[in-house]
């Protein structure tokens, strides 16, 4: 009868349970390690600093300087993004004038008029915060971009959510603002709020 169990056993394959269980810890094993890489990849930064305004702020490394049409400090994206519109995170910085400098206020509604020309604008929200010890207001904001076609293959319009900061220094505004497709927003939020933990004003 023992016999014959084993013979079973070995017919319904429990002799090779052992290699399985070893291959099963090898895929495992490199699932966890191709997954650390990835975290380790995503979580990297660069440094970028300004050497006129000595502005800086810390990007992810996997994130690429791209080109802008506007007077930009700096244009960065992510490449990755599952979208023909790409998640970007601009910042933008202007003089202050010392004699009469406008305040917070003034500042945000002059934000919201020009940024209401865009295709499909739509003011979400707004309040109060900090930027690097300075007073900051947060503005949330949806519009509709449509990306240049390429050929055969057809670009649909994209709605992207922006979250922008406007940040009042002793001789310079700042606006730092990121904006993604819909469906990659809460991401790209938590992102920048990363990134504003590493500014700098150095004023």
């Amino acid at each position: 009868m023992t016999t014959n169990a084993n013979q079973e056993d070995r017919f319904l394959g429990v002799p090779h349970l052992g290699k399985d269980i070893g291959v099963a810890v090898v895929v495992i094993a490199a699932l966890l390690l191709g997954w650390a890489l990835r975290e380790a990849t995503l979580s990297r930064t660069t440094l970028y600093q300004d050497s006129e305004t000595g502005f800086s702020l810390q990007f992810p490394t996997a994130w690429s300087v791209a080109d802008s049409l506007q007077d930009v400090l700096l244009k960065v994206e992510n490449p990755t993004t599952d979208s023909a519109y790409k998640t970007n995170l601009v910042v933008e910085v202007r003089e202050l004038d010392p004699q009469n400098p406008p305040t917070l206020q003034e500042f945000v509604d002059r934000r919201v008029v020009q940024k209401s020309s865009l295709a499909g604008y739509h003011f979400i929200s707004e309040q109060d915060d900090t930027v690097a010890g300075e007073k900051a207001r947060q503005l949330v904001y949806a519009y509709v971009v449509q990306p240049i076609d390429q050929p055969r293959r057809i670009a649909l319009p994209v709605v992207v959510v922006a979250r922008e900061y406007i940040v009042v220094g002793k001789a310079r505004v700042y606006y730092l603002t990121v904006a993604a497709p819909e469906e990659e927003f809460a991401v790209a939020s938590a992102r920048l709020d990363d990134i504003l933990r590493t500014v700098n004003l150095s004023e």
